[in-house]
């Protein structure tokens, strides 16, 4: 990775805490500490992958009241909950509201580890997916309104000859619509437009969701 990944850490007890940060600290993660839910959410956070680990119990709101607050405010790290040995079904609930996983204190520090590690994972994966997806959606930008109407009905399996009428143009005038919409896309091949469109989304008139 080319940004290095930081640990979140809201926990309330600040031995614990210092405990984390030494641990992530030890296999060349950085990580930022907070006591509260609302330290977090007042903090000012890098924009870099990362993971959040949560103790399930926290002072002024739970921690599963703070992952549904997570989400309202459009914060996508992974969770990693920590919880006592009788909140077990909260940590449930936990795990089906989208928390990576759940340790039960006290914890060993290799399964910490492992479960961070997952989670950074599967944050710079989205990460790059939303990256990809931006970029594919500025090379579509470049297309002409009649290019992106080629690519729709191209793509949806429609020969040229039946494109050609459906647009009311010349079967030569697609051919080259559809040649500049497959170079401006950087397409090589009919399959890899067809792949593009499905990640666009593209409907049959040319137009596609507006990325978030």
């Amino acid at each position: 990775m080319s940004e290095t990944a930081i640990v979140h850490i809201v926990e309330d007890d600040e031995s614990l805490r210092a405990s984390l940060d030494s641990l992530f600290r030890s296999v060349g993660l950085a990580t930022r500490l907070y006591g509260s839910a609302r330290a977090f959410m007042e903090a000012d956070r890098p924009d870099a992958p990362g993971c959040l680990v949560l103790d399930i119990r926290l002072p002024g709101m739970s921690g599963l009241d703070f992952q549904a607050q997570l989400q309202e405010s459009g914060v996508r790290l992974p969770v990693i909950l920590m919880t006592g040995f009788g909140d077990i079904p909260m940590s449930v609930r936990g795990m089906k509201a989208g928390a990576v996983d759940f340790l039960t204190k006290p914890f060993r520090d290799q399964d910490m580890l492992d479960a961070v590690a997952t989670a950074i994972e599967r944050d710079t994966a989205r990460r790059a997916a939303e990256g990809d997806a931006a970029d594919l959606h500025g090379l579509f930008g470049t297309l002409s309104p009649r290019e992106r109407q080629v690519m729709a009905l191209v793509t949806a399996g429609k020969m040229n000859k039946q494109v050609a009428g459906d647009l009311n143009l010349s079967e030569i005038t697609v051919k080259i619509h559809r040649g500049h919409a497959m170079r401006k896309m950087g397409a090589r091949s009919l399959a890899d437009l067809v792949r593009m469109a499905e990640a666009l989304q593209l409907r049959p008139d040319g137009t596609v969701e507006r990325p978030a």
